[in-house]
């Protein structure tokens, strides 16, 4: 039984102030998650590092991330998920401190895997508070506003992001995330009530610890290679097919329950996730630094490069979402997905000899029509498609799946295209493997309209349990980025 306050409408002075306690603190990880990629080549060039420390500056947080998001929608559904998001917000930003105080990579390192873990608990919790909180009627619509709000942290970041780079350090794109937790803070004490499910069962931590384990031995073969790679996949490999037989085992007390994948909607739609999410992340880790390294632009240029594709994301979101309440998730993500693969294909135009608006601007803009058709979407699909009572978990699951696409990507694509050690810092060699980057992510976008096509119902998914959550009717707007928004 779900135990909360009365429902919140949006209409109210309260219910606004719940979705701006959601915004800020989830803009807060969604602003550090895009800052971080644009400062890559300047704590590379500080740090001395190779290319596996800035894989592992980033596969680090969403190692953890991946691995404990589950866990952390479950911590809410079951203590309260005000609590465990007020827990996550102060964690986060401790963490945001300890990696601006970093003095090399391993700490760096370190440093990113304990904010992933504090992101593990608000991320999810920034959407299930909406997701419980609100009435029915007006679910939709939060989420819309969410959505669409959480969109302008995307379009500040680039901006204060990269001017904190060039004209401070790389550090302070995380000392600013003190001041933004203060105002989550403040605002969640006073306007988001709390709710929770006390009839959670008990914690799945074998689960935890499994999927951390896998997930850690596949990332570490695929990054350091070596003689230990290896046994690092088949480790990896293994733990999964035990954590995958004892989910099963465990039924409903899983951290992930099997019931859940019981809706064919819900599983196409996290397969698209994890292609989707692949595509965005991988493309993220090489553009900015193609950018910067290859076509010489400072950290604000190459941040402010791709803002037309967060225009068109704060812009459009709501009514994307809108529409995929209206048609089904189904040609919305595929049509999606096909644009933003073809806007992907754009930028084989960048390289050593870049101009901003024969060869950067048509790739952002395609792409970025190509997500605005996909996220929202993408966020009330996986919603509608769970039980209300398991909103923390549906959450914490879709989020997972997207950090483990993410991850992977990363991962992967390096050694996939030939960067190795400090080639990053070589024009023509980045150029070279910036490329084969770019026909590999689309690939990805390729993969994920072939599954929505084959697999995604036209129609919304019930769940079993509650109706689809309505469209958004305000024309209030923007994207999740995460990876575009999934910081």
């Amino acid at each position: 039984m779900v135990v909360m306050a009365d429902a919140l409408r949006l209409s109210s002075s309260r219910g606004r102030g719940a979705v701006f306690a959601s915004v800020v603190a989830s803009g807060m990880a969604f602003l550090d998650n895009t800052v971080v990629n644009v400062a890559l080549p300047h704590i590379g060039g500080e740090l001395h590092a190779s290319v596996a420390g800035l894989q592992w500056t980033i596969s680090a947080y969403t190692l953890a991330l991946a691995a404990l998001v589950l866990f952390g929608g479950a911590l809410g559904d079951r203590y309260g998920r005000r609590k465990i998001f007020l827990f996550g917000v102060v964690w986060f930003t401790l963490a945001s401190v300890l990696c601006g105080l970093s003095v090399n990579v391993g700490m760096l390192t370190a440093a990113r895997a304990f904010q992933g873990c504090g992101a593990a608990l608000l991320t999810p919790g920034s959407l299930a508070l909406l997701q419980a909180s609100f009435a029915s009627e007006d679910r939709a619509r939060a989420i819309g506003a969410w959505s669409g709000l959480s969109g302008v942290s995307t379009a500040i970041g680039p901006f204060l992001g990269g001017w904190l780079i060039d004209t401070l350090s790389w550090r302070w794109i995380f000392f600013i995330n003190v001041p933004l937790a203060v105002l989550a803070i403040v605002a969640a004490m006073i306007w988001v009530p709390e709710s929770s499910n006390p009839g959670t069962g008990r914690f799945d931590v074998p689960g935890a610890v499994l999927a951390a384990a896998g997930l850690a031995g596949i990332t570490y073969a695929l990054i350091q290679g070596g003689t230990w790679a290896a046994p690092a996949a088949v480790l990896g490999v293994l733990a999964l097919v035990v954590f995958v037989l004892v989910e099963h085992r465990r039924g409903d007390a899983a951290m992930l329950p099997p019931r859940l994948f019981s809706s064919r909607q819900f599983t196409a739609i996290n397969l698209v996730t994890f292609f989707i999410y692949a595509g965005v992340s991988g493309i993220s880790f090489f553009l900015i630094v193609e950018l910067q390294v290859a076509a010489g632009y400072s950290a604000l240029q190459a941040g402010v490069s791709m803002l037309p594709m967060t225009l068109l994301l704060m812009v459009g979101s709501s009514r994307a979402g809108a529409l995929g309440a209206r048609i089904g998730p189904r040609w919305p993500l595929a049509v999606g997905s096909v644009t933003a693969g073809a806007g992907i294909l754009l930028m084989l135009r960048i390289g050593r000899h870049t101009n901003y608006l024969t060869d950067v601007l048509p790739a952002a803009i395609l792409f970025g029509l190509g997500m605005t058709l996909v996220v929202a979407p993408l966020t009330a699909a996986i919603l509608a498609a769970a039980p209300s009572e398991q909103a923390g978990t549906a959450s914490g699951v879709n989020n997972a799946v997207a950090r483990s696409g993410g991850l992977l990507a990363v991962a992967a694509l390096p050694l996939a295209v030939g960067i190795t050690g400090r080639e990053y810092q070589q024009p023509a060699a980045l150029d070279h493997g910036f490329h084969l980057a770019v026909l590999g992510c689309a690939a990805l976008y390729a993969a994920g309209a072939l599954i929505t096509l084959v697999l995604v119902k036209r129609a919304p998914d019930s769940g079993g349990a509650r109706p689809a959550p309505n469209p958004p009717e305000a024309s209030v707007s923007g994207g999740r980025n995460g990876g575009l928004s999934r910081g």
